[in-house]
């Protein structure tokens, strides 16, 4: 396993390290080791078995989310414990594996934690954590499974400086330019279905935004329970700037929740809305400052975990019941619209044009 000597002993030199990892007290202490960047992460089961996947150590989250342990291999531990003045690499990806499990997500962390499933975006397969159909089908298999075992709530967080950038639009290209028709079917189906998988959860959905959230990334977050920011954190859908229509039932959610004018901005124009703003307008509960980020929201989310797991989901079942259907329905038409533009040669071409010139940058 690679290693890296720091100059002072802490990564970056960054002194604040080992109080944020003394502030975690979870008995995973391990000498030098920055966590508020590097976390061991752990992967569950889906019924598939990825092959081996290294899960990105670096996470906004990272520290908070140690409570079981790092359960490095011994080799890296006995070295580890003999060179302490040692870190590990930033580049370093490696994966924890669960007891109950010997199959893994690719681009995904699935972590199970006291009360509560933990999924990290993680991609290995795309650039700032952009969503492709195979991404989308983990994070349902993920969802599936944490919809059935035995914990209370959900978070979902993700690896890096950016939370989601939307869908993979370099994928997008390579994939309709070879045949329009099927892919297109294909790929308006996994947005349909992973957007579902959201609308149907039953238990609540906590997310935790360390960064940009674009395109289908944002979409979704009203389809949530609680979402808290970094106020480095920032939300944009520029559907129309880039000839998409809405997804993620944004078409419904968004005027609903920060009004027809400010929905048709975001949705037509392409605004950004900081931190502040979304919090301002209710698409965001809270917005935390960067540094203590991580630990208010596992703060949080453990002090919902403690609490009975019948009173959360009957009382999520009550506040979203009556809009389900309504959802499903948003979520089927904004589906078949995008097949349809991505079906006809006016459409494709359209977003070709536009993408050759200007791929969407974070």
């Amino acid at each position: 396993m690679p290693l890296k000597k720091a100059s002072n002993g802490l990564e970056n030199g960054d002194a604040n390290s080992e109080k944020d990892e003394r502030h975690f007290g979870n008995g995973s202490h391990q000498p030098d080791v920055d966590l508020t960047d590097h976390v061991g992460e752990q992967d569950t089961s889906s019924g598939e078995c990825d092959g081996p996947h290294s899960a990105l150590v670096e996470n906004g989250l990272g520290s908070a989310l140690a409570n079981g342990g790092l359960n490095l291999h011994s080799p890296a531990k006995r070295k580890l414990e003999t060179e302490k003045d040692y870190v590990f690499d930033k580049r370093l990806r490696y994966s924890v594996r669960q007891n109950e499990s010997n199959c893994r997500f690719r681009d995904i962390v699935v972590r199970k934690e006291e009360g509560f499933t933990h999924i990290l975006l993680s991609s290995q397969t795309s650039d700032n954590n952009a969503l492709t159909p195979e991404i989308m089908k983990e994070l349902r298999r993920a969802l599936c499974n944490a919809a059935t075992d035995d914990s209370k709530l959900l978070l979902l967080s993700a690896v890096g400086s950016v939370f989601c950038s939307g869908l993979d639009y370099s994928y997008l290209i390579g994939r309709l330019s070879s045949d329009r028709r099927k892919e297109s079917t294909r790929i308006a189906e996994a947005i349909r279905d992973f957007v579902k998988a959201f609308i149907q959860f039953k238990k609540p959905i906590v997310v935790a935004i360390n960064g940009p959230a674009l395109g289908l990334g944002a979409s979704i977050l009203p389809l949530c329970d609680i979402v808290w920011a970094s106020e480095k954190a920032w939300f944009q859908t520029p559907y129309a700037t880039i000839r998409l229509t809405p997804a993620g039932c944004s078409s419904y959610t968004f005027p609903q929740i920060l009004g027809v004018a400010l929905a048709n901005e975001m949705l037509f124009c392409g605004r950004k809305l900081t931190a502040q703003e979304a919090c301002s307008r209710g698409l965001v509960s809270q917005v935390f400052w960067p540094t203590t980020f991580s630990q208010e929201v596992m703060l949080r989310v453990k002090e919902m975990a403690s609490c009975s797991a019948v009173v959360l989901e009957e009382s999520k079942c009550l506040v979203r019941s009556f809009l389900k259907s309504v959802l499903e329905e948003v979520n089927e038409k904004e589906c078949v619209m995008l097949k349809q533009l991505w079906s006809s040669s006016k459409g494709l071409d359209s977003l070709f044009s536009y993408l050759q010139d200007k791929i969407y940058e974070v």
